[in-house]
């Protein structure tokens, strides 16, 4: 049996099994697999997205799900196989877009799920069909791309296994994947209007974090007792806390992933290691560490081995770093060792979370991060542009913007692909945005005396199958003292991480330190505070892409860009994913 099959494996012994907080006997096991509809290399999913109430940390609201479920179902495939997904809006006054988050789109550039860019919304009562295949092996996601629906639920996993015969340099008795995540109570609706109301109202910091969809907040917490007894209730089913139930002496590939809408996290197993050896699809060089840091949109491969003391269970915690969010308690889970009890807690109180602002062991594991030997892409010596990106937070008609280089981006009513596909130079600003800023008069330390920014969906574009270096360049906030981490993600596209750096980035001297001899590639890399990241890639996939902060409250407020490469090699595009701004009257499904 492959690795990549040891997820099918039952993780106990005969006659159940403990999957995402349920346990399951054999036979429904067996007739799950039965019933999955995969036909050879091709893989059908038919998906209804619908409000529905649950209660993932105990209290209970609005949520999207997929066929009933938060987190959604987990696509799992092998490397070169199509998936197709039929996707039913059953979402009663919302539209819809799902992004495939690192399957790089090649060839169907369209179908990459973000709205504005690539595609009109998913009309309620309307069914989409996204069809592409996906390429390389590695761990990757799906998620809502329509206003901040993501945070409301709409997430999952993407597995993609080897080609049957192939195996990875590292072995493993079985595989799991965990979603991190944060949660708020207020519904995506009235964060968003707080965030685009004069005067500034913020979201706050989050009621909860959950691990794998399951959390637990102090319904005893509640800013006003409610009189729904249902409205918050620790024994609701859906706030049981994550198991993951493991076999004495077996090692486990866990995946790792964050879809957090705000908060970066800290990682760790109680008394366990955890060996590194993948990043967003990509292979690592293995390092060990006992806390995991990661971003939203990050994915990671830990190895794990059950080889402490048997005879108790052991805490799983997510923390929040980089932020200070004193009332948003840990994410808690049990790592469970059988055949001890499910239910049995840890003799021990949860482990102590990192200091969320020391921001030195967050830098040091960035840096840790290279290409494992024998699977290293080498970059291109030099490139042949540059494009340097200040974070900033502005102000523009009195209200608060997320900016780069003091531009907003604002989206177009006619999606970018489509437009520029057609030609309609009218659809959107055809003046792009600034390749860099005053980097030797700009005090990245300092509230900026003027706070002023602009607006414009003008775009970048790139010369077709160059080589592109961004720089990530950090800064103050609005406020004093105040410098936030991004987690940038690049559509259509992986990038190599040539480096990072304290402070302002040095046009002249920081180039001459770039790693170009392993750098790990990724589709979405932090920048942190105060500091820079330098990443470098190919504008080799023809279409128009997304690069923005997957913090969702920060891409709302207009931190992003896009790029456009190789257009005239765009194939025909699909009459589906029209029918907003000019080419209302085009859709056809």
């Amino acid at each position: 049996m492959s690795n990549f099959d040891s997820h099918f494996s039952l993780q106990l012994p005969q006659p159940y099994s403990y999957i995402g907080g349920v346990i399951f006997s054999r036979t429904v096991i067996i007739a799950l697999l039965n019933s999955s509809g995969v036909e050879g290399r091709i893989r059908r999913y038919k998906w209804e997205v619908k409000n529905e109430y649950k209660a993932p940390d105990c209290f209970r609201k609005l949520v999207l799900t997929i066929n009933g479920q938060t987190p959604g179902p987990t696509i799992r495939v092998r490397q070169n196989d199509t998936v197709i997904v039929q996707v039913t809006n059953n979402l009663f006054t919302e539209n819809l877009a799902i992004h495939w988050h690192g399957i790089r789109q090649i060839g169907t550039p369209w179908f990459d799920g973000t709205e504005g860019v690539t595609q009109c919304p998913v009309l309620p009562g309307t069914t989409f069909t996204y069809q592409f295949v996906v390429d390389r092996p590695g761990t990757y996601l799906y998620h809502a791309h329509y206003g901040m629906q993501r945070e409301a639920g709409l997430y999952g996993s993407i597995i993609v296994g080897l080609p049957e015969g192939e195996a990875e340099p590292f072995t493993y008795d079985y595989d799991r994947n965990i979603i991190l995540n944060d949660w708020y109570h207020n519904t995506t609706t009235d964060q968003a209007v707080g965030l685009a109301s004069v005067p500034f109202q913020w979201i706050g910091e989050p009621q909860s974090l959950l691990i794998h969809g399951r959390g637990r907040f102090n319904c005893s917490g509640l800013p006003v007792p409610s009189s729904d007894p249902g409205l918050c209730n620790a024994s609701y089913s859906d706030c049981s806390p994550y198991r993951i139930i493991v076999v004495p002496g077996k090692t486990y590939r866990l995946r790792i992933s964050s879809l957090t809408s705000l908060s970066a996290l800290s990682f760790q197993i109680e008394g366990h290691n955890l060996t590194v050896v993948e990043a967003d699809g990509h292979l690592v060089e293995p390092f060990v560490v006992q806390n995991l840091f990661i971003y939203s949109g990050e994915t990671y491969s830990v190895l794990v081995t059950a080889d402490q003391d048997p005879t108790r269970n052991y805490w799983i915690t997510s923390n929040i770093v980089s932020r200070l969010a004193p009332n948003t308690p840990p994410g808690l889970g049990v790592f469970v060792y059988y055949p001890n009890h499910l239910r049995r807690s840890p003799p021990t109180i949860p482990p102590a979370a990192p200091m969320w602002n020391n921001s030195r062991p967050r830098m040091e594991q960035s840096q840790a991060i290279k290409a494992r030997q024998g699977y290293i892409i080498t970059p291109p010596a030099v490139s042949d542009r540059v494009i340097v990106l200040l974070n900033t937070q502005n102000e523009i008609n009195g209200r608060r913007r997320w900016s780069v280089n003091n531009v907003s981006i604002t989206h177009p009513k006619t999606p970018y692909l489509i437009a520029l596909k057609e030609n309609l130079t009218d659809a959107f600003d055809q003046n792009p945005p600034p390749n860099g800023y005053d980097d030797a008069n700009y005090n990245i330390f300092i509230v900026q005396p003027n706070k002023n920014g602009t607006s414009s969906n003008g775009i970048y574009r790139l010369d077709f199958n160059t080589t592109v270096d961004l720089i990530l360049q950090n800064a103050n906030t609005m406020n004093r003292n105040n410098s936030e981490t991004h987690p940038w993600h690049l559509h259509g596209h992986d990038f190599w991480v040539l480096g990072y750096g304290e402070g302002k980035f040095d046009k002249f001297n920081d180039p001459g330190k770039y790693n170009l001899v392993n750098p790990i590639m990724k589709n979405t890399v932090p920048v942190h505070p105060y500091g820079w990241t330098a990443l470098r890639f190919r504008a080799d996939n023809p279409g128009a892409w997304a690069f923005h902060c997957h913090i969702e409250s920060h891409f709302f407020m207009g931190m992003g860009v896009v790029f456009a490469e190789g257009i005239e090699k765009v194939g025909k595009l699909p009459a589906s994913i029209m029918g907003c701004g000019q080419t209302q009257g085009l859709y056809r499904p």
